[in-house]
């Protein structure tokens, strides 16, 4: 199944860091956060990606056109030429489309229509949040159904508490807002075609399309409270490189395979 990516915005929150990056290309570890997306999907049997590129669409096509395996994969050099013992992006295929500087999400997702005709389903992310949500659940649910998209969507992050005022201005309640009956969007999508009549020229996928789908209950939520974490701000980011080097990386399914094939 094909993975749409769009990672052409501009990440105006994320400007403590590197000014020039578009946020998918920020670092977590020793990778960006594109390839932990990408790394996710394609461990769940999707190697089929399209990028839409717009801002800083250089450094994305440098990464993978300078692509060093070294980085993230044990290796022997041996008289001078490195033998890798695994590889990440062998059997990827990535496709790189440049889908507009400032376009909104809606319209990268139009101007790539063509590379995801004849996929029944296809599946589409920001590219920049991490999660270790059962993705073959998600996909499951949704292709047993024969509504036009699906959304993964999780309890509202952050430390604040709703709280509930009687009619004299008394505090009735107080609950933390992540044990609320709340819901947002969490970046996770399956899809079909049928998303494609609901997004104008210059839309956007969810406040358009999305929407649409949901007044004609065509639209799944698929609710997650384990794992999921935003990069919107160089905080953000910076904890998850943290987490990264103290080796707390849920998201990194991966891993565990590896650890499984060296420790049978």
């Amino acid at each position: 199944m094909k993975v749409v990516l769009f990672c052409g915005g501009r990440g105006s929150r994320m400007r403590g860091g590197d000014f020039d990056l578009p946020k998918p290309m920020q670092p977590v570890g020793p990778r960006p956060l594109i390839w932990h997306v990408m790394r996710y999907y394609a461990h769940h049997g999707h190697n089929e990606f399209v990028l839409c590129l717009g801002y800083g669409a250089e450094h994305i096509k440098n990464f993978f056109l300078d692509y060093q395996e070294t980085a993230s994969n044990d290796f022997v050099l041996r008289g001078g030429r490195v033998e890798l013992l695994s590889t990440d992006i062998s059997d990827w295929s990535i496709s790189f489309i440049h889908t507009g500087t400032d376009s909104a999400i809606g319209e990268r997702l139009r101007r790539v229509r063509e590379h995801v005709e004849g996929e029944e389903m296809f599946l589409a992310n920001y590219a920049d949040v991490l999660t270790d949500a059962p993705l073959d659940e998600m996909i499951n649910r949704f292709a047993a159904s024969d509504a036009g998209g699906s959304m993964m969507v999780v309890p509202p992050p952050g430390t604040f508490h709703c709280v509930q005022l009687g009619e004299q201005g008394t505090v009735d309640n107080i609950t933390p807002v992540v044990e609320m009956p709340l819901w947002i969007n969490g970046g996770y999508f399956v899809l079909r075609q049928e998303v494609f009549d609901h997004i104008p020229p210059g839309g956007d996928l969810v406040a358009d399309g999305c929407v649409a789908l949901a007044k004609r209950g065509r639209l799944l939520g698929f609710p997650y409270r384990g794992f999921w974490r935003p990069t919107d701000t160089v905080k953000e980011r910076a904890q998850l490189d943290e987490e990264y080097a103290r080796g707390e990386r849920p998201w990194a399914l991966w891993e565990e395979k590896r650890d499984l094939a060296a420790h049978p």
